[in-house]
């Protein structure tokens, strides 16, 4: 599968060698084309299998996410990337993690029409992604909400403000 176009557009945004965190990647879509423009990979997912298609450049990590306590405490990264992912509990201490660029691009209410996943537990509410960003001093610098190739979606590019402290 191709990176996501959204990826494409910031990628050029980030410092050389950034380092980046692909957070639930899956068999490593965006982590592989990451690591082949040279960026500093952390691949991050519950499932052993996908995590062993990932370049072996990245930083795998098989980690559940959703149980126990967060495992990236203290960590910083450069840019923080989520695709097709959402679990609410962890936000803000992921959003802790993001040095300077957090993007995120998942599934929206309005998908349970379109397709899977239909639970709302897993679908963005409006504005969600722009209030999350505002209220962890975020500087949005592009947001879309809608279908994009048949999927309800948000995603977000959004930046730490200069000086601003995570929360």
């Amino acid at each position: 599968m191709h990176p996501s176009p959204w990826l494409l557009r910031f990628a050029p945004l980030l410092p050389p060698q950034a380092r980046v965190l692909d957070l639930a990647c899956g068999a490593g879509r965006h982590a592989n084309w990451l690591c082949q423009k040279g960026f500093s990979v952390t691949a991050v997912d519950r499932d052993g299998a996908a995590l062993a298609q990932v370049d072996p450049r990245a930083e795998r990590l098989q980690l559940d996410l959703e149980g126990g306590p967060w495992p990236l405490g203290g960590r910083r990264f450069d840019a923080v990337l989520v695709t097709n992912y959402l679990w609410r509990p962890r936000l803000p201490e992921l959003l802790a993690c993001v040095g300077d660029w957090y993007l995120h691009e998942t599934f929206a209410l309005g998908q349970e029409q379109l397709g899977r996943p239909r639970n709302p537990d897993f679908l963005l509410r409006p504005g969600e992604l722009l209030a999350l960003c505002q209220a962890a001093q975020l500087h949005v610098l592009a947001y879309e909400d809608g279908v994009v190739n048949g999927a309800r979606i948000q995603r977000i590019a959004a930046r730490r403000q200069p000086g601003a402290l995570p929360l």
